[in-house]
């Protein structure tokens, strides 16, 4: 059976691209906009792994990660961090963090890595 990826990002084309790559390399995807939709659709789901974008609109990304105890996330940023800061984001179920845009095979290796399908 296929590992579950939930991808949330409120930019649609960012959200359908990642969602494609992730269907290419044999991933199921549940697609959220919002972490308000995250929080919702994870009432009745659970992915194996949450690819995060910090940067949305309604409920923050940190009042998400704090709600979803107990699986593994990997923040998405657009803004540039420095490594003290990527440092800091780093804890608890936070597995990784990726810089957007991002190297493709990269971006694959580590989720196939971290979902141990390497």
């Amino acid at each position: 059976m296929a590992k579950t990826v939930m991808v949330v990002d409120d930019d649609p084309e960012v959200n359908e691209s990642i969602t494609a790559l992730l269907e290419g390399n044999g991933y199921a995807t549940i697609s959220a906009n919002s972490g308000d939709d995250c929080l919702e659709m994870l009432k009745s789901m659970a992915p194996d792994l949450i690819l995060l974008d910090i940067m949305m609109p309604g409920t923050p990304a940190k009042e998400i990660i704090n709600k979803i105890k107990g699986m593994k996330i990997i923040f998405l940023s657009g803004v540039k961090m420095s490594e003290h800061q990527k440092s800091e984001l780093l804890k608890g179920n936070i597995v990784d963090f990726i810089q957007k845009p991002f190297d493709i095979d990269d971006f694959t290796n580590k989720i196939k890595t971290i979902l141990g399908d390497d």
